[in-house]
């Protein structure tokens, strides 16, 4: 796992594509998982601050009671469509794979629980500039930035 400034050294290009993908809207997608195992899909507001990727949770919140029991999550960013006259203008969509882990209570914000994310995966989905095929591009701590070309 790596903190958001670890995957900043380790992949910066990526790092600063999700990051901004993340930041195009308030409200992210946040799966985690229920209690039999199922994925639950909530909505989280997230932030990068002091070099991490944190989010904080409503206490008595679903989604808290699933991450205390198991801290694996995914963040989606923000969803547009491909403009359908130009789609190589898409932005793209991002994910955020990890661990969460508590945090102290920033000082300002509402009440709640607060955590920064582990990274264990990023991956970043686009259209190719020529229109035809999707580019997948991902990393992993302790791994190269991988490209892969779907069509």
């Amino acid at each position: 796992m790596a903190t958001w400034t670890e995957v900043e050294r380790a992949a910066p290009e990526l790092a600063a594509r999700v990051a901004a993908l993340l930041g195009r809207g308030k409200h992210k997608t946040m799966a985690t998982l229920r209690r039999d195992g199922s994925p639950r899909l909530s909505g989280i507001e997230t932030e990068f601050s002091d070099g991490e990727l944190s989010l904080g949770m409503m206490a008595g919140s679903r989604k808290l009671a699933d991450v205390r029991r198991d801290p694996r999550i995914a963040l989606h960013s923000p969803s547009v469509d491909p403009p359908e006259d130009d789609p190589t203008q898409w932005p793209g969509e991002a994910r955020v794979s990890g661990r969460v882990r508590e945090v102290p209570y920033p000082g300002e914000g509402p009440d709640g629980t607060y955590f920064a994310v582990d990274v264990t995966e990023l991956v970043l989905t686009e259209i190719a500039p020529t229109a035809d095929k999707l580019i997948i591009t991902s990393w992993r701590p302790g791994e190269q930035v991988r490209r892969v070309e779907r069509t």
